[in-house]
């Protein structure tokens, strides 16, 4: 199992240029990931600009969201945001997409947080014409460079139609920051679609978890911070999930492994630097 860390850019009042950094520091450590939350309406970093610098301060680290509410963006704008994150990297981006969930999130005009399972449906089969070249409706040109690859995807979210997505076009499934013994059965999920679709191999399983082996009540504040639109027994409930210490962090390690996950990222809670050589101390 491949092990992987967050980006601190969904911390309150992250500093940005912590940012780049973190992400230089986790590829000098040697993780195989650097993650990134998606949310707007908080003062964070955006995933695409967490991604883009990240993308700029990286020559070999894989680069994935975990997760981006695609319906908050309108398609043809993301499919070329992802396609530039994408280019810019080599080739190292795995988008790995989610619904979302707060209402706060939908700041464009038209695109709401209601029927987003059907406008991601749609939206998907447009992120790939235009990742093919296709001149988008109302354009004269392509949207992105000749060449561009299908940037490969991920599907989060625990309704049926997630799954369906990724038996259909996924290259696997993400499943959510909570503790092993809960998303077991989502990731066989995930296998049991991919098999009766008849696809090839097996689905990339990926795992998230927080963890913090620093300022461990300031990353469990900023968690439930983050969680606070849950309301207050879903706030706690998150914070008591983070993973604090050492010990905590490597029995998740090993519970996921007995999963037979493919990578795991783990999310910091502070944005702390020094909590990149201690995670790399006590799992790599």
């Amino acid at each position: 199992m491949k092990i992987g860390t967050g980006l601190p850019n969904q911390i309150r009042d992250v500093r940005p240029d912590a940012v780049p950094a973190w992400a230089r520091a986790s590829e000098e450590a040697g993780f195989s990931s650097l993650g990134s939350l998606g949310r707007i309406a908080y003062p964070g970093v955006m995933d695409t600009v967490a991604l883009a610098a990240a993308a700029g301060a990286t020559r070999e680290i894989g680069l994935i969201s975990t997760l981006l509410l695609a319906p908050v963006w309108p398609p043809v704008l993301l499919a070329k945001e992802v396609a530039g994150i994408d280019a810019v990297s080599g080739g190292r981006l795995t988008l790995g997409l989610g619904l979302g969930g707060r209402a706060d999130d939908f700041v464009v005009d038209g695109l709401g947080p209601r029927g987003t399972g059907k406008r991601l449906d749609q939206d998907i089969e447009t992120y790939r014409r235009v990742w093919r070249g296709e001149v988008p409706p109302g354009c004269e040109n392509p949207a992105v460079p000749g060449g561009t690859r299908e940037v490969p995807m991920l599907f989060g979210g625990m309704a049926q139609a997630s799954f369906d997505r990724v038996a259909r076009v996924g290259r696997g499934y993400i499943g959510p920051a909570a503790a092993p013994e809960r998303v077991g059965t989502l990731f066989d999920r995930a296998r049991t679609v991919w098999q009766t679709a008849g696809r090839e191999g097996a689905p990339c399983l990926v795992a998230l978890a927080y963890y913090v082996l620093g300022d461990e009540d300031r990353g469990r504040a900023n968690v439930h911070d983050y969680y606070r639109p849950a309301g207050p027994g879903g706030a706690r409930a998150k914070a008591a999930e983070v993973n604090g210490g050492a010990h905590a962090v490597r029995a998740t390690v090993k519970a996921y492994e007995e999963l037979g996950v493919d990578e795991l990222i783990l999310i910091p809670t502070v944005d702390d630097l020094d909590e990149v050589a201690r995670l790399a101390d006590a799992v790599l």
